[in-house]
């Protein structure tokens, strides 16, 4: 690359964002915020910084390689001088930066347009070279005297976060190369590499290429360098991004935007946590949820009551009715929930199957009076219900208020599931003495 005097670029002064507007719409520049909002040990902080980044209190920005400066003005007026460092790559990170960038044409078409592949940050990322910030990595400055992110620093991400939306070059140079070198020597690697592939296309006697049979070149692929380890499981599911503003956006409710963002972290965190467990492999798949199960689910997690109330209403439940799918849900998730909502008939072998584990339940003692309709046994007099679950466990009901609401999670035969309900008022453990039912009744109210 050719050597330039140390470059810097100034850009003026951005306009205030107006409310409800995000300061970032790329994944980079997304990238750069996060790296701001989880390092900052405050944040409350980062909160004033958004606010007054929103209302243009950031003066014009001086990006050099290695940090960044800005006037931030307090709403009294007070200016403060702001810096925010960023690491500089060495030239072996440069190095392996660039040729990463020239192997593929696509990557510096897309750099040329103000774009960053996502491709070209993970393949970078794996040699070693960390494009994007990280947490810790953006080391803030200022005449404030704090010494954690102020709202000044914050302020100034916060407005780089849209430079960096508008030209990506912006990170590039922070790291320590201006575009024009850059461009430079991109337009050479690329040059040199479509020159050594041609050359290494052609056949000894410079004719056609000579190609490789398929056996050969699918038996190489064994050959590869064994994948990297799994990365570790994080100790909690990340924190999403405050989004609260001074004045909230027409149309959104930010509790429930907040809530989904949490309950998607905290999903993926536990779906993580399954794929690392050991025999992960061996195991079948999971069903995926339907919507009506997931919302359940996301209703059960809510502790906002408007939020729970918008969520029952997508089901066209009021809260009263969505009670015993919460409560389902709390007890066995999707499973439990069927069992609630499945009203099923058995085929004659599941009936067979289950006549004989509620007779071997009580074989050595007496046995409880219950009556059969479909896949839901009564024991008459008492309030309580076994249902059978389509994947075979039984699960334990009460009668409360009227309604038979799940009172317990499954067990895989009948008797553990019915001993660990309580009995009913004036009863004793344990129903009136008799043979259990096998024929269909009408004793249960649904």
């Amino acid at each position: 690359m050719s050597t330039r005097e140390p470059y810097e670029e100034t850009f003026p002064a951005l306009a205030p964002t107006p409310p409800g507007r995000g300061f970032a719409h790329t994944w980079w520049g997304h990238s750069w915020l996060r790296a701001l909002e989880d390092s900052a040990l405050d944040g409350e902080q980062v909160r004033r910084g958004r606010r007054y980044a929103r209302t243009g209190a950031v003066g014009a920005v001086s990006v050099r390689p290695g940090g960044l400066t800005a006037v931030v003005r307090d709403r009294d007026g007070t200016a403060h001088r702001t810096d925010v460092l960023v690491q500089e790559f060495t030239d072996a990170q440069w190095d392996r930066l660039l040729g990463l960038a020239a192997a593929e044409a696509g990557h510096i078409a897309a750099l040329l347009d103000r774009e960053v592949p996502p491709e070209l940050a993970e393949d970078a990322a794996v040699a070693g070279v960390e494009l994007l910030p990280g947490i810790g990595d953006l080391e803030p400055r200022c005449d404030c005297g704090e010494w954690d992110h102020c709202p000044h620093s914050a302020a100034l991400c916060y407005q780089v976060a849209r430079l960096l939306d508008q030209d990506p070059f912006v990170l590039l140079l922070l790291r320590g190369r201006a575009e024009a070198d850059l461009v430079e020597e991109l337009e050479r690697r690329s040059t040199a590499e479509a020159g050594s592939g041609a050359a290494g296309a052609q056949s000894p006697q410079g004719g056609t290429p000579a190609g490789v049979p398929a056996a050969e070149a699918f038996a190489a692929r064994a050959a590869g360098a064994p994948l990297p380890p799994p990365p570790a499981l994080p100790a909690a599911p990340g924190q999403p991004p405050s989004l609260d503003t001074d004045t909230e956006p027409a149309g959104l409710d930010v509790d429930a935007v907040e809530f989904l963002a949490q309950a998607a972290a905290a999903e993926a965190h536990r779906l993580l946590a399954r794929a690392l467990a050991p025999g992960h492999a061996e195991r079948a798949p999971s069903a995926p949820l339907t919507q009506a199960e997931d919302t359940v689910r996301l209703v059960a997690e809510a502790g906002h009551l408007r939020v729970r109330s918008r969520l029952a209403a997508a089901l066209d439940r009021d809260r009263a009715a969505m009670e015993p799918a919460v409560r389902a849900w709390g007890f066995g998730g999707a499973p439990s929930l069927a069992a609630l909502e499945d009203d099923w008939t058995p085929d004659r072998a599941t009936l067979a199957r289950a006549r004989a584990a509620l007779a071997a339940a009580w074989a050595d003692g007496e046995a409880p009076v219950l009556r059969r309709v479909r896949a839901r046994w009564t024991a008459a007099d008492t309030g309580r219900q076994l249902r059978l679950g389509r994947e075979g466990r039984w699960w334990p009901y009460r009668r409360e208020a009227g309604r038979w609401l799940p009172a317990g999670a499954s067990a895989p035969d009948p008797g553990s599931a019915l001993t660990a309900l309580e009995p009913a008022a004036g009863t004793e453990p344990g129903a009136a003495p008799g043979s259990v039912g096998a024929a269909g009744g009408t004793g249960e109210s649904r």
